[in-house]
């Protein structure tokens, strides 16, 4: 109530009233924590969670989301009996329509990815559409899937509930205040200030929904989001409406339709979006919406309304519009801040506030109270972001596409269109003239393929072979058959220095890193609980000095890690020195023939072992020389000063004739890593998978001193015998199918897994794929090869073989050869 006093401490803050703040205070307290305290700046839902729609459609674009889903729509089902709240929940089902083949193919493959993650799903005729649904126009529809247990809830009614069940586990709730800044001490929150007093806290939750990433700037911490004008209209009443009416999901015509209240409420994903709220929200808003703009959005209306042709003689009782925040990659932003300890945050949930708002409590309640989530959540773990991600300007132009994202089709390999050239290598130029087409990885402008000469370099998307697909073909074959040349500039390089460098980064890796200087040592990070946490390389530069290489999407989160787990005592700085040295990466055959024709250092197998570091000279240039291979070949990465890179360019590209080098791309590079079994963290690898699963335990440096994070979980593991999951490589017996990720792959008929990253294999003559098989006696060598592995994509099942080892070149033997 207003002029409630605030205590003078609580263990967690929760910044927002909102239903994910309220879900995060209810879990919290069902784990058994009392000092909870949630403040908001006016009311309870008075943001945005008063106007949302209530959609319970289980069905996400990921496993983790999903999961969140799943867990909200059980969650509520049960939360009138346990609090005698209501929360309208309504279990009508909801269909959702493919328009359109591709989007079929689409339905379908999500179809089988449901029942993998136990979500009911049934592919029903357009007949039996216009059965469930008499008023719809069905006479477009190429495919319908219903998905008989997903529902529909009162988004105020279970806030209220949360709020409620939270109270009675001991929280406390306090409306009309606001939050002003944080008090922090040597990296961590300690405490909120309010315009009623300060509060000094263990935890801070900023669970602000359309002002999150102004409360992250009052702490100093980046939360990318940015609002948009969101709209449904209501219908005046209609008869044959009924609250059964399952909730129908028309992509095609960027809409939902559902029943309210005997009326139709007709939600709106245009793809191209109005951002609101640039210059700042007002301060009074408050149950607030914002007047809409007819003209903009009456043919968006006028496509959705076709679905059900009888909306078009029926009046419009109201045209709704709010404010809603979306993310620059249409993933929530869940977890603990980079640059604050402590410091947590659930927000920007893409108009999925209320699908995923119990499974987001659940979660963000466990990562607080136990130090990490109980799934893996990467997908939508803040420190997949970057700080540059917060600019306004990109926001604006980002959030534009973002809102319709979700109802369009989501083509295999889809780039995003906007808000695009945040960052360029100094190569870019050189790479666009050589006939890349980009795709953007961390805001980097970044060769995906290359178009031949007089082809335009634009994909052609679908579910079959893409317009790209024989280009990448031969930047493959070279790079198995003669040389491949890679810009990879993009990748974060972190410079790790000081008497202590050795005795952090020892504790942290797998590997022992007392190497000599020049060693490379491919190694990973891992949990406590013996998870992967990162997948790098470091070399040591000198005795006090190391180079900490990473992809650019994990740049943020292995910086973070590396600063929370350097010691307070230590004598450690960390740099970034990313943009000091452009990438060049030579693979194949034939790399060191090149390299060596310009370059008047030793680069013998003798001279120039594989794992090792060399300085050496290109013309006038000199540049750091990493002998190392992501594509399994002969090559070597070459770490360029940035002033020194278009001349060494230059030089390569002219010597290259003579060799047959190839301009290549990261599709290339990933069909090549595929076929070696080579892992890629967050695909392969990530907080949940443990190098023993994982096939990784030979990074492990069991008996170095000190040992490392995650060794005793692993030796208990280790002791256990078999791992229960394994990683295995699969190659379709036919070549003509394509893989993606996230296909089933059956043992004998029964389901053990699903595959985690896939491509064509050039060199094998098939679809090549990796994923984990899961058995409970242990998944051993006999496990995977005698028996018959099938993997299904879309409707299909084909044959595939398995195999634990790398089927291509196994031994490795050329990578090594001297």
């Amino acid at each position: 109530m207003s002029g409630e006093p605030l205590p003078s401490q609580a263990r967690v803050v929760i910044v927002g009233g909102g239903v994910i703040g309220c879900s995060v205070a209810y879990h919290l307290t069902q784990l058994g924590w009392r000092d909870v305290l949630l403040l908001e700046r006016r009311q309870l839902t008075c943001g945005t969670t008063w106007h949302a729609a209530g959609l319970l459609t289980t069905l996400r674009d990921t496993e983790t989301q999903t999961r969140l889903a799943k867990y909200s729509l059980e969650l509520y089902q049960r939360l009138e009996a346990e609090t005698g709240q209501a929360t309208g929940f309504i279990g009508c089902g909801s269909i959702q329509l493919a328009r359109t083949r591709d989007k079929a193919i689409e339905m379908r493959r999500g179809a089988v990815a449901a029942k993998l993650f136990g979500v009911e799903v049934h592919e029903i005729s357009p007949h039996e559409v216009q059965e469930c649904w008499p008023l719809a126009d069905v006479s477009d529809l190429e495919a319908a899937f219903l998905f008989p247990n997903d529902g529909r809830i009162n988004p105020t009614d279970v806030t209220q509930a949360l709020a409620k069940g939270a109270r009675l586990g001991g929280a406390r709730i306090v409306e009309n205040v606001k939050v002003t800044g944080f008090t922090c001490d040597r990296g961590h929150v300690t405490g909120v200030r309010t315009d009623r007093g300060e509060v000094r806290a263990e935890y801070v939750v900023n669970c602000a929904g359309l002002w999150a990433r102004d409360v992250g700037e009052l702490a100093g911490v980046s939360v990318p989001l940015l609002a948009a004008e969101h709209y449904y209209l209501i219908s005046e009443p209609m008869p044959g409406l009924h609250p059964l009416l399952p909730i129908l999901r028309d992509p095609g015509n960027s809409a939902y339709i559902r029943e309210e209240a005997g009326k139709l409420m007709v939600g709106l994903f245009e793809p191209e979006a109005r951002p609101w709220g640039l210059a700042g929200i007002p301060e009074d808003f408050c149950f607030g919406d914002i007047q809409p703009d007819w003209d903009r959005m009456a043919p968006y209306i006028e496509k959705a309304m076709r679905r059900v042709p009888r909306l078009l003689d029926t009046g419009i009782k109201l045209l709704f519009c709010g404010p809603e925040s979306f993310t620059p990659d249409h993933n929530y932003l869940m977890g603990e801040s980079p640059e604050l300890r402590h410091f947590f945050v659930a927000a920007g949930f893409n108009s999925l506030g209320i699908l995923s708002g119990g499974g987001a409590g659940m979660v963000m309640a466990h990562w607080i109270a136990e130090g990490h989530p109980p799934m893996d959540v990467w997908s939508v773990n803040l420190r997949r972001m970057h700080r540059w991600q917060s600019n306004p300007l990109y926001l604006r132009d980002r959030t534009v596409e973002t809102l319709g994202i979700g109802y369009q089709d989501h083509w295999p390999n889809r780039q995003w269109s906007t808000a695009r050239n945040v960052k360029q290598s100094i190569l870019h130029d050189r790479m666009a003239a050589a006939g890349a087409c980009f795709g953007e990885s961390a805001g980097w402008e970044r060769p995906n393929w290359f178009a031949e000469a007089g082809e335009r370099p634009e994909y052609g998307y679908s579910w079959g072979r893409q317009n790209w697909f024989e280009y990448s073909a031969r930047e493959h074959c070279a790079v198995r058959e003669a040389v491949g040349l890679f810009e990879q500039s993009s990748f974060g390089k972190l410079l790790v220095q000081g008497r202590d460098a050795e005795r952090v980064l020892n504790r942290l890796a797998t590997a022992d890193l007392a190497v000599t200087p020049g060693k490379v040592v491919y190694t990973q990070f891992l949990n406590a609980r013996g998870g992967i946490e990162a997948d790098l390389t470091v070399t040591r530069l000198a005795a006090d000095s190391y180079l900490v290489v990473t992809a650019a999407f994990t740049q943020t989160h292995v910086e973070a890690w590396l600063r929370q787990h350097t010691p307070p005592d230590a004598f450690v700085v960390i740099t970034d020195v990313s943009g000091a040295y452009a990438m060049l990466n030579l693979q194949g055959p034939a790399s060191r023939e090149l390299l060596q024709s310009i370059c008047s250092d030793d680069l013998s197998g003798a001279a120039f072992a594989f794992g090792t570091l060399r300085e050496i000279r290109v013309g006038y240039q000199s540049l750091l020389a990493m002998r190392l291979t992501y594509a399994g070949e002969l090559g070597f990465e070459l770490y360029v000063p940035t002033p020194f890179v278009l001349p060494v360019y230059d030089t390569l590209l002219e010597a290259g004739r003579r060799v047959g080098l190839r301009h290549c791309g990261y599709h290339a590079l990933n069909s090549l890593r595929i076929e070696k079994a080579y892992r890629e963290w967050a695909h392969d690898i990530g907080p949940d998978d443990d190098p023993l699963c994982a096939g990784l335990a030979f990074t492990c440096a069991w008996d170095k001193p000190g040992g490392f994070i995650g060794r005793e979980a692993l030796l208990d593991r280790r002791a256990a015998g078999s791992p229960q999951r394994r990683l295995v490589q699969f190659l379709l017996r036919d070549p003509e199918p394509l893989l993606y990720h996230n296909e089933p792959i059956l043992r004998d008929g029964a389901l053990v897994g699903f595959t985690t990253s896939a491509a064509y294999g050039h060199t094998l003559g098939g679809a090549v794929a990796m994923g984990y098989v899961s058995f409970p006696e242990g998944a051993n060598e006999r496990f995977v090869t005698d028996a018959r592995f099938t993997i299904r994509a879309g409707a299909d099942l084909h044959e595939a073989v398995a195999s634990l080892r790398p089927m291509y070149d196994p031994g490795a033997a050329r990578a090594r050869c001297d």
